[in-house]
């Protein structure tokens, strides 16, 4: 017992000293460490709920004085208790005890205020004041406080805050959705249309017949024969590399599996887009494909059509390729201009090639329309796909992953890349017609 006196009252004396110079340290503990003398229950309830706020250096003055008097009358009272009755009575052991829990958890709020204090450089807290960090500085609060009658209640207006970071709406958690969500991708189409191949080499050589001078006629006995005349030549359709790649730190691909199969999907897909320009609309200058749009026949009306419209100019091109003893497979044009064929109404108002409530795939004439944004508006390609040209595959899409690409090793990057090679051989140029000009 008198070992636990000791130590109680040393603790007290402790406290009371940690408490006097902390708050000559931060000035806002002041108030709390008053009340906790006079009421432990309700000073410490007021501590835990709002932190130490700040106060001015009067307030402090006037705080530490408190503090000394009362730091000197438990002290005299508990030395006082235990020389006349050789240990402390029993409401003053329970008030030790309470201020033994108590300083664990003052020592800690006062470690807090001192590192802010130090983060902010020994200036004031300017940002918005939440609901108890309002109360806590209030003068309203501060006298009452000072008054030390914690019985009484105590209010005070504030306005609504809801929208303070530290406010309790962080403790919210948004819903987080699996996956990403990506960019829309366009429908791939033109590959499609194209007879596939594949080759081993690095380029595509084939023969073509480029004219026949047909002499054939009936002859009689003994007469000399006609002689006709077949023109060959030899072109080649090289092979080209459609690539690409992108970075990414390896950390992420790790935290994140899902992230590699999202990119090595949009690099495909971007290889996709790229195939399909190509495929179309290729220069064949420098590292491009030739393209079916650039190696067709220019559009020219076979008859004389007067008003033609867009419907008209279409038919009229699958006669010219018709003519060329090609007949066409399919058409090719912008969404836009297949979207003003379909709308086309009639004097009634009902519409002439389409039907809203059907489910039937675009066709116009008998064959089918392909709208891709590859195509520019008002512009259209008709011919024979697939006995025309033909798709070559030399290293179909694949995507590739390495750290070793520049300083990736040093930066933790890894180069994803993917990449893709194929030719496109033409075989009849006059089996594809081609329009600028929609009307």
């Amino acid at each position: 017992m008198k070992t636990y006196r000791k130590a109680g009252l040393f603790s007290l004396l402790t406290l009371a000293a940690t408490a006097a110079f902390a708050a000559i340290a931060d000035p806002a503990a002041a108030a709390f460490i008053a009340a906790i003398f006079s009421d432990p229950h309700t000073a410490s309830g007021l501590l835990l709920a709002n932190g130490v706020a700040a106060l001015d250096v009067d307030a402090v003055k006037t705080e530490l004085k408190k503090i000394g008097d009362l730091v000197k009358e438990q002290g005299e009272k508990a030395l006082a208790e235990a020389k006349k009755a050789g240990d402390a009575n029993a409401d003053t052991k329970t008030k030790v005890d309470e201020l033994l829990v108590k300083q664990g958890e003052l020592q800690a709020r006062l470690l807090e205020a001192e590192q802010k204090l130090v983060r902010s450089g020994g200036q004031a807290d300017t940002r918005e004041k939440s609901a108890g960090q309002a109360l806590i500085d209030s003068k309203e609060f501060k006298e009452y406080a000072e008054a030390k009658n914690f019985k009484k209640s105590f209010s005070l207006s504030i306005k609504a805050i809801t929208s303070l970071p530290a406010s309790a709406g962080d403790g919210v958690v948004a819903d987080r959705l699996a996956g990403i969500l990506g960019l829309p991708e366009r429908r791939m189409t033109v590959r499609d249309l194209i007879t596939p191949g594949s080759t081993a080499s690095s380029s595509v050589a084939y023969i073509r017949e480029t004219g026949f001078t047909n002499n054939a006629a009936t002859v009689s006995e003994t007469t000399a024969k006609p002689e006709s005349n077949i023109t060959l030549e030899e072109d080649t359709a090289r092979v080209v590399k459609v690539a690409h790649f992108i970075k990414a730190s390896s950390e992420i691909l790790a935290d994140f599996p899902a992230l590699q199969s999202f990119i090595d999907g949009r690099l495909r897909y971007g290889l996709a887009i790229k195939e399909e320009d190509q495929l179309l609309k290729g220069s064949g200058v420098g590292n491009n494909l030739s393209g079916i749009y650039t190696q067709a026949t220019a559009y020219s009306a076979p008859i004389a059509v007067s008003g033609a419209t867009k419907i008209d100019v279409l038919r009229l091109m699958l006669l010219q390729a018709e003519l060329a003893e090609f007949p066409s497979t399919g058409i090719v044009m912008h969404p836009s201009d297949w979207a003003f064929i379909e709308l086309m109404k009639d004097s009634t108002g009902a519409y002439i090639f389409a039907n809203p409530q059907s489910l039937a795939q675009p066709a116009l004439w008998g064959r089918p329309v392909v709208s891709t944004q590859a195509m520019t508006v008002d512009t259209a390609l008709v011919g024979a796909f697939r006995l025309g040209a033909q798709v070559f595959d030399r290293m179909q899409a694949a995507v590739t992953i390495a750290t070793e690409n520049e300083d990736d090793f040093v930066k933790n990057l890894v180069t994803i890349l993917a990449e893709e090679r194929l030719a496109l051989a033409v075989y009849r140029p006059e089996a594809f017609i081609k329009n600028a000009n929609l009307p």
